[in-house]
């Protein structure tokens, strides 16, 4: 049993919140996303936030160090698009492992500023759903296109979980699953990762429903969703981004209904009003997700867009006060 593995038999995980919010602060500028790393290159590279862990980690590495100050257990990697797909829009495709590999060490320093005494705390390898998708058509005139293979996104995929693995992750979590055919592409190159390697990470998945319908963006239920993915050895499943606390609700329970394995969610701080910002208060989204606690529905919680580390630190108080829940028995 790994160690983060013996954690969430203990008590209710935190994981962190929002990276992006927390850069956005910044308001770094193209020079500052370039670095002197990359001042020469011929794209525009404002915006590619996880460049910022080779060009500015001590940024990355602030931030990481306030959501563990306010609690977190489980810090998520700034490589969200740190994949080859979604690396091309900014010409940074050869640098997939570099960015990855980084940003485990920048996660690791954070954690390591603590100090040895500190409670144990964990790097979770962030792995987004890149910008395509293999379950719809980019094209409303031929619904038959796609823009990627299945086969391509398992390497896209593979590519970053290995750099991820290498650099020494405790977890790897798939995560903003908007296509269950993509995730089920990461799980596949996932899977034959931990063969080439001849060890296994604890697994997270985390998908996104996109409304109130309750449906991915590829169609799929929740139920639907799990029974998609549940095949995996999975350390955790969950819902994150999208939606608000209240909204993700029924989702969340359904979830915990169904599923055999550690529930996580980590909603937005509300949705977003008409300047795209959020509005949820740190003691308004607790308190939602005070409820869950009480009910046992959750093992791993935490945070999405929008949250900073006031909401995360609001949200380990209340984590602290509760039992994580009992994972079902399968025969």
């Amino acid at each position: 049993m790994s160690h983060l593995q013996q954690a969430a038999t203990e008590r209710i995980l935190v994981l962190d919140g929002a990276m992006g919010t927390m850069i956005q602060r910044h308001k770094l500028s193209e020079e500052e996303f370039r670095g002197v790393e990359f001042a020469d290159c011929s794209m525009p590279q404002r915006g590619n936030n996880d460049l910022l862990v080779i060009t500015q980690p001590a940024v990355i590495q602030g931030i990481h160090k306030a959501f563990l100050d306010a609690g977190a257990d489980i810090l998520e990697t700034n490589t969200f698009n740190a994949n080859r797909i979604s690396m091309a829009d900014y010409g940074m495709e050869d640098q997939v492992r570099a960015i990855n590999q980084a940003a485990v060490k920048v996660a690791r320093d954070a954690i390591a500023s603590l100090g040895a005494d500190a409670r144990p705390r964990f790097v979770a390898g962030a792995i987004g759903p890149t910008n395509k998708t293999l379950s719809l058509s980019p094209d409303v005139n031929n619904p038959g296109y796609r823009a990627v293979t299945f086969d391509q996104m398992v390497e896209v995929y593979g590519e970053q979980a290995e750099a991820l693995f290498d650099a020494g992750v405790d977890a790897l979590l798939v995560e903003t699953v908007f296509d269950t055919l993509n995730c089920k592409a990461a799980l596949f190159a996932i899977d034959a990762l931990f063969e080439k390697k001849g060890k296994r990470l604890p697994l997270m998945v985390s998908g996104t429903i996109t409304d109130a319908s309750g449906r991915t963006l590829s169609g799929q239920t929740t139920e639907a969703f799990w029974n998609s993915i549940s095949h995996a050895d999975l350390f955790s499943v969950g819902l994150n981004c999208a939606l608000g606390a209240p909204q993700m609700r029924p989702f969340i329970e359904e979830l915990s209904r169904v599923a055999w394995t550690r529930i996580s969610c980590y909603p937005n701080a509300g949705l977003p009003n008409e300047f795209g910002e959020y509005d949820e208060t740190p003691e308004g989204m607790a308190a939602v997700l005070e409820e869950w606690l009480k009910l046992g529905w959750v093992n791993i919680i935490g945070g999405c867009c929008g949250t900073t580390p006031e909401h995360i630190k609001a949200i380990a108080q209340k984590a602290a006060q509760f039992a994580p829940r009992q994972v079902p028995i399968v025969a």
